[in-house]
């Protein structure tokens, strides 16, 4: 029987618990270092705005968190995640003022714990498989963006189409999780992480699932052969 909403929030964030100490290591890894530019393009193609604030949804560990600091100095970020393990995690990496920058906060992305209009722009990176169901995360966002406020999404692309001639699928369903085993001990947290990928939307239907919710000027474009998307959209402006 499938488990409901809240039951998977719970089995998720507890998994993620279990491997937030090598969450980063595993990361580089596994995306041969390949992480670092797909983020670097995920906070490009954000836009700072009057309310100085941004929100990084599945903040995890807070990389994408850093980033944005990184890029734009006088923006501030709410790290929101479910998983308060990850946050804890990440929390070693604010120094040097940046705690004075980026608030991580444990919070559902079905209800976030923002008033409406109140970020600039949104980032969520690797987190929206996650979140079932996942309309309800997009009316989240939608509406604590401000109007005309960008959302800005990086996520794997769907495993139904294979990559590098079948190779790509190959190694979700059997590379990934047994280096995952090898280093974190835990093959089902990776395990996991194939089999959304394999099941999850193309980009054109998740694309929709956007316009759903409310979004306009969506588009996408993929990134090292399609492994990942990056996921664009903007609130309507009054």
């Amino acid at each position: 029987m499938q488990c409901s909403p809240n039951e998977h929030a719970r089995e998720v964030s507890g998994m993620f618990s279990r491997i937030a100490r090598w969450y980063d290591f595993l990361n580089h890894l596994l995306s041969g270092g390949m992480d670092f530019y797909w983020r670097q393009q995920l906070v490009k193609a954000t836009v700072p705005g009057k309310t100085g604030l941004m929100l990084d949804l599945a903040a995890g560990t807070m990389d994408v968190s850093l980033e944005i600091v990184r890029r734009y100095p006088q923006t501030k970020v709410a790290a929101l995640d479910y998983c308060r393990p990850m946050l804890t995690t990440g929390r070693k990496k604010l120094t040097k003022g940046r705690d004075r920058r980026i608030f991580p906060v444990h919070a559902d992305g079905r209800t976030l714990p923002l008033p409406d209009n109140s970020v600039d722009c949104a980032t969520i990176s690797f987190g929206i498989r996650n979140i079932i169901p996942r309309e309800q995360a997009f009316k989240e966002l939608n509406r604590v963006l401000v109007p005309g406020g960008r959302l800005c999404i990086l996520e794997f692309g769907t495993g139904k189409h294979p990559v590098w001639k079948g190779f790509y699928n190959l190694y979700l369903k059997k590379i990934l999780p047994a280096i995952g085993k090898v280093f974190s001990g835990d093959a089902g947290a990776y395990q996991y992480l194939a089999d959304t990928i394999m099941a999850f939307p193309t980009a054109s239907e998740l694309s929709a699932e956007m316009v759903h919710a409310g979004f306009d000027r969506v588009y996408y474009k993929p990134m090292t052969s399609g492994i990942v998307y990056l996921h664009v959209a903007q609130k309507k402006a009054e």
